[in-house]
This record gives C-alpha cells, structure tokens and sequence, in this order.
C-alpha cells in the first residue's frame, strides 16, 4: 500500500481531483490482489481516470517485461504449429484479473504521459478483425500513438500488453 500510495502522490497527472483516501476507500480485498498481480508481472499500477471509469493500470514506461513474447489469445497459441509462445496475452490477462486497454483506453493513457517509446502493447481488439485471424497492438513514435495489426499469433519480445482493473 505504501509503494501505490507513493506512486498516487507521485503521479497526480494521472487521476487530478482524486485524494488517496478516495482510491483507498475503493479497494477491496480482490482488487488489492489483482493490483499485486499487475505489480508482479512488472505493470507498475497506478490509478487512471478515464473518461467513463477510475482504474488501476500499468503505467510502467515499455510493455511490461514479464508479458512479452505472447501471441494475443488461446487460439492463435493453439494453432501455431511451429514455435508456439508459453502462453497468450488474453489468458495471462485472465490470470491476473485485468482486461486488457481498449483503444480508446490507450489513446487516454497516452494523452497523460508517454509510454511504449520502445516497446508495443496488444490492445483489446474488435471481433470482425480477430474473426479475420487479426489482432491489434498500439505503441507512441515521434511524438504520435499509432494503431498496427498482426496476426494473431505472431509474437515478439517487444510486444506485450497492459491492462486494467475499475476500481
């Protein structure tokens, strides 16, 4: 509690109009477990107020180094023959109990501070491109987030994901 209250106070830009002992008064029992889940795979999870919910979300700089080199669901992961990833983003996202950014959600996130200089995160993606075997993941260059598409199970040691829990 002590590190995500620093980190609340450090980064006030993330959730103006919101005190610590707003966020505390919100945090049960389960969201504290999913908030050390996030804070043991390297999300570094601070409080976000989007503009239709308060979250805690990975604000760590680059795509979390424990969520890389996954390919984005357990389809894609099950259909790739050769050189299958060890797991897949949706299901790492479902055993720490977070969902994965939208692309609104990205876009919001960035809009507060600069992430992803060096890295890229899958992002949720919408079903008639993941019907199509695609996915979408997200990134910030030269001053400009920009949206790209894979395949779905392709996956790279620079591309993981954030995600986010609704306090």
């Amino acid at each position: 509690m002590d590190l995500l209250k620093q980190r609340f106070e450090e980064h006030m830009n993330r959730h103006p109009n919101l005190t610590w002992e707003d966020v505390e008064q919100r945090l049960t029992a389960q969201i504290r477990k999913v908030i050390a889940n996030m804070e043991a795979t390297g999300g570094e999870p601070d409080v976000v107020v989007f503009k239709d919910k308060i979250a805690y979300v990975d604000c760590c700089k680059e795509s979390p180094k424990e969520r890389r080199s996954l390919c984005f669901d357990e389809e894609a992961r099950r259909k790739r023959k050769k050189n299958p990833p060890k797991s897949s983003v949706q299901e790492e996202a479902e055993s720490i109990g977070i969902q994965l950014l939208s692309i609104q959600d990205y876009q919001d996130l960035q809009s507060l501070e600069e992430f992803d200089l060096k890295t890229s995160s899958w992002v949720a993606t919408p079903d008639s491109i993941r019907e199509k075997g695609g996915a979408v993941f997200m990134e910030k260059r030269y001053g400009t987030v920009f949206l790209y598409h894979n395949g779905a199970d392709s996956y790279y040691a620079s591309r993981g994901f954030r995600g986010y829990i609704e306090i």
